[in-house]
Formats: structure tokens, sequence, C-alpha cells
């Protein structure tokens, strides 16, 4: 797991590790900057103009360390470092005074008036005006410099964080005085709000970049958000047993399907059986019986006594592992039919789609659902249960509380799935592409989890387990397929590949 730490956080590991590796305050600057120049040459050439803006604190130390290690390495560059009110941090007037002694360079100091350099499109701006800790709204001239830099057509590359960005909570800030960069440098961890997208505009495309902060420290403090890695996900799939057979990895029941959306039903329950359930049983309407039995003759099927919806459901202690949602529809016999499901199960569920529109209509469902049970909503589906949220990290932070107060775990579909868990700990997910936001997608989730669950993982484990597996499907069919042709049986159809690639 990489942990996600909030920017006051990073600023005490950043001084435990000068303390204790221990490297003075201006080499962990050096080092920083030594990882940024690397990662800048691997992508751009020695032909383009470089132009440096520098702000008074160390976010600007780090950008002048920068400027003199691109000039040591053959780069044009040209650097503004912003200083008016005639105080510069110790790192920023130290590196100042390197670049200074340095021969042919370009270099201003902005103190009162500034004429802009035109930035033209060939050109690579970097952004060094101010890093995580800013927490209030850029204003006057650093908000009219940041305008000046969006307006153009320069590529932007951002120093840790893209100044004007507040490293979590954006309610409060001025979107028109946030710099827009195209790729973001940042380092040792991801930063809470590259995560929600509205903030994408801002960030780019991001990359992390190791500057060896002190590991005791990272080890010993706490965050509630994390990042899954492939590694975490590969000691979860274990090699089979020889001599296991079917009813070794559970039996699963999936509630599913109405008139119309016998697709769905369909989808999810050749994710369930791809994924490793043993057994699956599909309850269906009546009418869906030939659809499911001559698409998907894997699953066994369990008719409803409906021919078109859900309305009752029996045996289900029979089950290692529940489903139910979707293609559901939203009957009222469905809401009679899933308030007496409810009623008698005892394990977690695995609760989508119009299960979760049934329960957002009659919200006294809610303290009937079992602890642990997984939810899965994408953020209009979450909103109808939890009520509106403004952006994403306001829909997050209730999806936090939402999972602890009713102990359940929800799975906040997006770019970043969030996994909220009853813990109050949340994992996001990091695989994954556009070309997944397609019709189905979610019902093959579903199954995925459903299996998970049947082989006997425990929820969370299950949830983290399944979002991942359905990202690296995904991304395994965006290569046989374009993200714009990508529909949800090729994310099914890539689960093999998904688990080998893991494994």
């Amino acid at each position: 797991m990489i942990k996600i730490f909030s920017t006051d956080k990073v600023r005490e590991l950043d001084k435990y590790t000068i303390q204790n590796e221990p490297i003075s305050s201006i080499d962990l600057v050096e080092r920083a900057a030594t990882v940024f120049t690397s990662e800048f040459c691997r992508r751009y050439s020695k032909q383009t103009r470089i132009i440096v803006f520098a702000g008074q604190g160390n976010n600007g130390a780090d950008a002048l360390a920068i400027a003199r290690m691109l000039t040591d390495a053959g780069y044009r560059v040209e650097t503004y470092l912003f200083n008016p009110t005639m105080r510069l941090s110790d790192d920023c007037e130290l590196n100042k005074q390197r670049l200074l002694h340095m021969e042919k360079i370009e270099f201003t100091e902005v103190v009162d008036d500034f004429v802009p350099p035109e930035l033209e499109e060939r050109d690579v701006v970097i952004d060094g005006l101010f890093g995580s800790g800013l927490n209030r709204p850029l204003t006057g001239g650093f908000a009219a410099m940041v305008r000046y830099i969006n307006q153009s057509d320069a590529t932007v590359v951002a120093i840790d964080i893209p100044s004007g960005l507040f490293g979590e909570d954006n309610r409060k800030n001025d979107p028109d005085a946030i710099i827009h960069a195209d790729l973001t440098l940042t380092f040792g961890f991801p930063k809470l709000a590259f995560l929600l997208p509205e903030n994408a505009e801002f960030v780019g495309e991001w990359k992390v970049l190791d500057i060896l902060l002190h590991p005791e420290i990272i080890a010993n403090t706490p965050t509630q958000f994390t990042l899954v890695t492939e590694e975490d996900i590969a000691a979860v799939f274990q090699p089979r047993n020889r001599f296991a057979h079917k009813g070794t990895f559970g039996h699963a029941l999936l509630i599913a399907g109405s008139h119309g959306k016998m697709g769905a039903a369909l989808l999810s329950a050749k994710a369930c059986l791809r994924s490793g359930a043993g057994l699956l049983t599909v309850h269906i309407p009546g009418r869906g019986e030939q659809i499911l039995q001559t698409a998907f003759p894997e699953a066994m099927v369990d008719l409803d006594q409906h021919q078109d919806h859900f309305s009752s459901v029996s045996g289900i202690k029979a089950y290692s592992s529940i489903a139910i949602g979707p293609g559901l529809g939203q009957h009222p016999d469905s809401v009679k039919a899933l308030e007496q499901l409810l009623q008698v199960v005892e394990k977690p569920l695995v609760i989508d789609a119009d299960a979760l529109n049934l329960i957002a209509a009659n919200k006294d469902l809610l303290k009937r659902i079992p602890p642990r049970s997984i939810l899965t909503p994408h953020p209009k589906e979450f909103d109808r249960i939890a009520g509106e949220s403004t952006n994403s990290y306001e829909r997050l932070k209730k999806a936090q509380a939402f999972a602890t107060d009713h102990q359940l775990c929800v799975v906040l579909k997006g770019a970043y799935t969030a996994i909220c868990t009853a813990t109050g700990n949340v994992y996001f997910n990091n695989c994954g592409n556009p070309g997944m936001a397609t019709a189905g997608s979610g019902d093959v989730l579903t199954g995925i989890i459903l299996a998970l669950l049947a082989q006997g993982l425990e929820p969370e484990t299950a949830a983290v387990s399944g979002v991942f597996l359905h990202g690296t499907a995904g991304d395994l069919a965006a290569v046989y397929r374009s993200e714009e042709s990508m529909i949800a049986s090729d994310i099914t159809d890539m689960l093999g590949k998904a688990f080998k690639q893991i494994k």
C-alpha cells in the first residue's frame, strides 16, 4: 500500500527525515531537485526552451535547484524568482546564490513590476511558485501570473503540486487561480487532491518521485488513505490446491435481471464464474430462463415466481455469498422481496445498481443491511442514498462517514475508485481506464466481488481485490480494444489474463 498523507503530515515527515537520517534541509531539497530533473530530462529534449517560475518558499527552492541542474545538463533555462516581500526561505535564498554563481544564466528576480516572457507552444514552463502548504486562494499578482500561464499554449510541469491547489479540500478555493499543469511530478506520495475528478484539469498526468524520506516515520505515521498496488493484491490470490474441486470455491447466489435487463444478469454471472467461484446460481424472473441457460450454461438458474421481475427468493442459507442488483428493476414487488431478504440473510451481501436505488427510495432498509455488506454505487447512486454533495471531496468524506456509521463497505466507483471500510480506512484503486465507463461494467464488478466472497475472502479484502482485478482486466482489454470501443464483455474476457498478471 502507498500511504497518502495530508500536507501537514508531509511536513512532519520531512522534518523527521532531516533530524534522523540525518540530512540538512538544503540537501533534501537537492535530492528532490535531482529526481525531478532526471525525470524531466527523460521526457523533454534539450531543444526545448524552459521557463522556470519560482516562489519565495521551499517550492521556489526546489525550482531554483532544478533550474541550475537543467542548465548544467545543457538546457536553455530562463528563471524568474518572485520575491515581492524581499523575504525568501533559507533554502530558497541559498539556491538563489548557487544559481547566481553559474555562468551564462538567464535570471530575473521580480520585486515590483513584471513584464512576463512570451510563452509559445513549444516552450515548457516549470511551475515552482507555491507548494503543498497553501491554505488560501491565490490573489493579486500571483493569481494574475497563474492566469497568464494558463492562457498560454506552453506545456506546464508542476513541482510537487500545481500552484494554487490545496492538497485535500478545495471547496473554498478559486479555480481561476490554480495552475493547469500538463504534468505534476510530486515528491514522496500522491496528494489526496490528485485522486478527485474536479482536480484533473489542474493536475494533469501525475507521477510520484521517491525522495527517500525516512522509512521509520512513514511506517509509524497513521493515515486513513492509501493507494493499492499490484503487490498488495498478488498476496491475496494464492495458487489452487491440486485436489480442489468446485465445492472448494463456494456457491454464489446472484439475484439479478428483469424484463429488458437480462443482459446485466448475464454479464455479472459470467464475471462471477470467471473470477473463480466454484458454483453459481442466478435467481432471475421466469421469462429470463431461456436467455441465461442458452447464453451461459455454466450457471444454474433459480426462477422467480414472477415472469418479469424479482418478487421472492428462498433457500438463501445454502449459499456462500449473495449479490443483488444488476438489472433488477424497481418494481414495488421487488421492494418487498428485498425487505424479506434483508430480514433473513445473516452474511454480508454485495448490493449494486437497482438494489441500491430501491434502498435509496426506502431508507428504512438501510438499518437492516447485514454488517460489512459491500455497496457498490456510482456517485449519483450514492447521492440518492446519502444526499447530494457539492463535489467529490465532500462525497468522499460522506462515504467514509457513511461506511463507519452503518458498518458497511462502500465502493464509490470512479477513475480512482474509493473503497471506504467500516473502520474508516479508504483504499484507492490505481488501475483501469476511461474505456471502462461503459454499460455493464458495474455488473461485471459485482460478479467479481461476489466470487471472491464465495471463496472465503473477508468482505473488505474482496472489495479491494475485486476492484483491482476489474481495473486490471479493463487495462488488458484496452490493449486489444480502443478505449472508445470497449464493452463490458471485453473486461470479462480478460479476467483470466488479469489473474495471471497479478499473480
